[in-house]
């Protein structure tokens, strides 16, 4: 392989590569769906990247020769070798894995091995293009003032430029394509103009349009000779920049150097370390793939190379933005949120004080976030090195996740605790945290890069158990988060997902290789926890793999109008996304549960339940109130419909709500409590909660004969029927400073008064 790619002009040789990629991607573009998948459309793609890192490792290694010469059936033979060369890299990760009895991660290490050195040769995760820039603009934004020093340019246009590298090999091909048909089109009409054939009048033409017929050469540049991959042109990025990312012709030794795996894939490519070529003077990507992690790594490797003593800043700037990332990224899914930094706090079994990064608390769900500002992953091969790759997952796995165990044994050290901040060396209380008011606690471990698929298969290890028994430890990276805020948009749907994503992670087993499977899955099969239980039941299956669910998510950022488009989402009927709405713009106390709740429903209890709410709110101009109870395999969902401008009677709904339970016979039921008009607006929702009695008493004797009228075949508020009640009467409005009558606790002057 070296031998070939030396002897041939770097140009046409990217330019035959990338147009063999393009072919394929037309041909699946125009395939039948069907047939895409059955082929799997992905592998010539991926074994042309593979190719493709590999002529970085050898012109990086390698000088020009003087003398190279194109030959299309050396191509093919390179193809070839290519090709044998990844499946031999994937047998030997298979067969030096395979007799790993134990090791640091116990009876996993063999797997975790196996995972280590196959990804290593394959794409650690997806990556969306389009959004390298977002990405890129994000991270070094506390760098900006250094940058700009150092090179002259800001995150926002270092940041650009990475967007518009990721562009020109994203739609380069198509671009080019569209500036040739525009240049020949003129060249046409000039031919008209003068009446003659177009062959007689070329040269006149490209005399006459000089900066016409010199866009016409650099799309025929793009087309044929890599020019797409020409960063210098496609980019503003200063030549000083470009070449901290860049190798010089012949500049790499150690690729090639005596050893084990010399030349082999399990050396460390040299596009790990720096992404770029440099081909006379301009800078090329020759793997699009690579800019991203390696890209971001060299930039910040050189940045502090160049100014050695920004080193301590720069960690305390990486540390701040990395723990602010989730909250910040995220703001629209957590409305209202309390967020505490850097928590301190005394640990009870050790007696010293403990910090953790990031407490978010929004309604009833907590999130603790742990953040690790460095790389996702060593770049040393695990062939050679298993051992680091091993303390990367120690690093940015297991130590997060032991931080989270802290805290959370702490939360569960007493009723209320409090929580620290550090100010001039003293320990300030700024909060205090009840764990009895959350109904979720999700343990975060976070990443700048994506550190697929150890983020997702870390529930394997041995050492990560569900804190406290029941909060699984979920691994995200901070560029995950920015697909996660586009396809979830309301805090109900990511809470939500956070919610099943939690429950698949602490099932093991069960493998996904990264978040946008996860995500995928969610967005197809909703509580497809569930359906890897049921397959998981009974212990038939001693490993379950999900794989190709991410397809859903991957379209979303294809094609140049992937902005305007609808991004997908679970189907809802309109009815009930409007009380979803509702529940949103009032976010009263609960809002998350009652979201949870509804979104928990199949799609026939989805249906159901649109069904009840349209059926029984158009008839709320005869009775100002209606309700009716919906119950299945999960917690019983208790709503109210009132009246837009008629008083509730908090009373009534309550009393209604608790025989509705006894009704049933349930433990728990979720009560709702919807202002609408019999048009189909709903101008206010919110959950409430619901007393269930224990025991028959005289003063709650009328609850009990209402449930027992329920529960009669001809009367009954019948598992998923609707049933109507009588108009509520007047009451008495309670004063401001008592209890409100909705159960929430708290005074009628901050809940319902207001």
């Amino acid at each position: 392989m070296r031998e070939l790619i030396v002897a041939m002009p770097p140009h046409d040789l990217l330019g035959y590569i990338y147009a063999q990629h393009m072919m394929k991607a037309m041909v699946d573009q125009s395939a039948e769906e069907e047939q895409r998948e059955a082929d799997g459309p992905n592998d010539l793609i991926n074994e042309n990247q593979f190719l493709l890192e590999y002529v970085h490792a050898v012109l990086a290694s390698d000088d020009a020769p003087a003398d190279v010469t194109f030959d299309e059936a050396q191509c093919a033979e390179l193809f070839e070798l290519s090709r044998k060369l990844r499946e031999q890299a994937m047998f030997f990760a298979m067969a030096t894995s395979a007799d790993t009895k134990d090791g640091v991660f116990g009876p996993d290490t063999a797997d975790i091995e196996f995972r280590a050195k196959s990804t290593w040769v394959m794409l650690r995760g997806n990556r969306y293009q389009v959004l390298e820039g977002e990405f890129y603009s994000y991270v070094l934004a506390p760098h900006n003032d250094v940058l700009k020093e150092v090179y002259g340019v800001g995150a926002a246009d270092i940041a650009e430029g990475f967007q518009a590298m990721a562009d020109a090999t994203r739609s380069g091909h198509a671009d080019a394509i569209m500036e040739m048909i525009k240049q020949f089109e003129a060249a046409q009409a000039f031919a008209a103009a003068q009446d003659r054939p177009l062959e007689d009048v070329m040269e006149a033409w490209i005399a006459a349009n000089a900066e016409q017929s010199k866009a016409a050469g650099r799309a025929m540049d793009d087309m044929f000779r890599g020019g797409i991959a020409n960063v210098s042109r496609h980019t503003t990025l200063p030549p000083t920049l470009l070449a901290d990312l860049a190798y010089r012709r012949g500049e790499e030794t150690e690729f090639f150097a005596a050893g084990d795996f010399s030349g082999t894939p399990y050396r460390t490519l040299p596009a790990r370390k720096k992404p770029l070529i440099q081909l006379g003077a301009d800078y090329y990507a020759i793997d699009p793939c690579f800019t991203r992690d390696a890209g971001y790594r060299a930039l910040l490797y050189n940045l502090l190379r160049r100014k050695p003593d920004y080193k301590k800043t720069f960690e305390d700037r990486q540390k701040r933005m990395s723990e602010a990332a989730f909250a910040d990224i995220l703001a629209a899914q957590l409305p209202g949120a309390t967020v505490f930094q850097e928590v301190y706090y005394k640990d009870p079994a050790s007696k010293q004080w403990s910090e953790n990064d990031t407490l978010i608390l929004v309604d009833d769900v907590l999130f603790l976030v742990e953040a690790k500002a460095g790389a996702a992953a060593t770049i040393a091969s695990p062939a050679l090195d298993f051992g680091r790759h091993a303390q990367s997952v120690q690093d940015l796995v297991l130590k997060a996740y032991k931080q989270c165990e802290r805290f959370f044994n702490y939360l569960n050290s007493a009723d209320e605790v409090p929580l620290y901040h550090l100010a001039d060396g003293k320990y300030e209380e700024c909060g205090r945290v009840r764990r009895s008011d959350y109904r979720v606690m999700v343990p975060i471990g976070l990443t700048v890069e994506s550190f697929s698929p150890f983020s997702t298969y870390c529930k394997e290890l041995p050492q990560v158990e569900p804190l406290l028994g029941r909060h699984a430890f979920v691994s995200l990276s901070i560029d995950e988060l920015f697909v996660l805020k586009r396809l979830l948009p309301t805090p109900g749907e990511f809470v939500h997902y956070m919610e099943v994503r939690q429950a698949v992670a602490g099932m093991r087993r069960a493998h996904f290789f990264d978040e946008f499977d996860h995500l995928g899955a969610y967005l197809k099969k909703n509580r497809f926890d569930q359906n890897i239980a049921e397959q998981l039941k009974g212990g038939k299956a001693s490993m379950l793999i999900w794989d190709g669910m991410s397809d859903i998510v991957d379209r979303s950022f294809e094609g140049e109008d992937w902005e305007s488009r609808r991004f997908p989402t679970q189907d809802l009927p309109e009815e009930v996304l409007n009380l979803l709405r509702a529940l949103d713009a009032t976010r009263a106390r609960g809002w998350l549960s009652a979201e949870s709740h509804i979104r928990d429903l199949g799609e026939e209890g989805r249906n159901n339940l649109a069904k009840m709410l349209s059926d029984l709110r158009q008839t709320l101009n005869q009775h100002p109130a209606r309700y009716f109870t919906l119950s299945g395999d999960g917690e019983p969902l208790f709503v109210w419909l009132q009246q837009h401008d008629h008083q509730i009677d908090w009373t009534r709904v309550n009393n209604k709500a608790s025989a509705a339970a006894l009704a049933v016979k349930a433990s728990n039921i979720i009560g709702i409590v919807a202002e609408v008009s019999a048009d189909g607006t709903y101008y206010r929702a919110q959950s409430f909660a619901v007393y269930i009695p224990t025991e028959r008493t005289e003063e709650n004797a009328h609850i009990y004969e209402d449930a027992a009228r329920m529960a009669q075949p001809t009367r009954a508020v019948n598992l998923n029927q609707p049933r109507g009640v009588a108009p509520p009467v007047k009451t008495k409005k309670p004063g401001r400073n008592d209890p409100c009558p909705c159960g929430s606790g708290v005074k009628y002057k901050k809940c319902h008064g207001r």
